[in-house]
C-alpha cells in the first residue's frame, strides 16, 4: 500500500511514515482485512467512504504535516485520515455529521490509542470556530466552492486542501492558502472522486463534542 502511494506520487516521509504505522483494517470493516490495503476507497456506511490510501497521502502531504500541527479535519468519516495525521504528531479536531460515524470514530479512536485527537458532531461547513485559527485544514468530502467559514478560519500562512465540485460531475482537489497579510489564493490540481460535503439540517441541533476516552 505504502509502496504504491509512494510510486504515484507521495514523497513527504512522514506521511509515508504514518500510512505504515496506522492498521487500516481497523478503520473499515471488511471480509477480507488484507483488502483494507488495496488503493482503492470503501464504503463505512451511511453514504461515507474511506478514501484509497494514495489519496489520502496526497491530501496529507499537501498539508505540510509535522508535530504540532494544528489541523481541523472536516468530516471524519472511519477517523482514518484523524489517525494519520495524529500519527505524524499533529494536533487534530475533527468533525462528523453523521452521530453514529462520530461516535464509531471517537470510539475506534481511543482503542487505537488515538485519544488526544479532538473530535465533535456537527456540521462541517461550519468548521470550529472556538478552536480556530487552525494552521491547516483537510476536508475529505467534496462541496461546490470552498466553505467561507472555513477560510476565515484558516491561520495566515496556512494551507487547506478540499475536494470541489458537483457530485455528479467533474471534481477537483483544490490547494487554498492564505498569505500572512490574509490574501487567500487557490490552485486547482488533480481530479478526484469524492462523496458530497452535506450541510446539516435546518432543524439539527447545535455541535456535540464526543468525550475523549484515554
Amino acid at each position: 500500500m505504502v509502496a504504491v502511494a509512494a510510486r504515484r506520487g507521495v514523497r513527504d516521509s512522514a506521511t509515508l511514515r504514518a500510512l505504515r504505522a496506522v492498521p487500516r483494517h481497523e478503520f473499515v470493516e471488511l471480509a477480507d482485512p488484507l483488502e483494507a490495503y488495496a488503493d482503492r476507497p470503501h464504503a463505512i456506511g451511511y453514504g461515507a467512504t474511506i478514501s484509497q490510501p494514495y489519496v489520502v497521502g496526497r491530501m496529507t502531504e499537501l498539508l505540510g504535516p509535522k508535530p504540532g500541527l494544528r489541523v481541523l479535519e472536516v468530516g471524519t468519516g472511519s477517523g482514518y485520515q484523524a489517525a494519520v495525521l495524529a500519527e505524524i504528531g499533529c494536533e487534530v479536531f475533527t468533525i462528523e455529521l453523521v452521530a453514529p460515524l462520530a461516535t464509531l470514530a471517537r470510539s475506534r479512536l481511543d482503542r487505537l490509542g488515538y485519544g488526544a485527537v479532538r473530535s465533535r458532531q456537527g456540521d462541517g461547513y461550519l468548521g470550529w470556530p472556538e478552536a480556530a485559527p487552525f494552521d491547516a485544514i483537510v476536508v475529505t468530502a467534496a462541496a461546490p466552492q470552498v466553505p467561507p467559514a472555513l477560510v476565515a478560519q484558516l491561520r495566515p500562512g496556512g494551507t487547506m486542501v478540499i475536494p470541489t465540485g458537483p457530485s455528479d460531475g467533474v471534481q477537483h482537489l483544490v490547494a487554498v492558502t492564505k498569505d500572512v497579510r490574509g490574501r487567500v489564493r487557490t490552485r486547482r490540481l488533480e481530479p478526484v472522486r469524492f462523496v458530497p460535503l452535506v450541510p446539516a439540517d435546518t432543524g439539527t441541533t447545535g455541535p456535540q463534542r464526543i468525550p475523549n476516552r484515554r
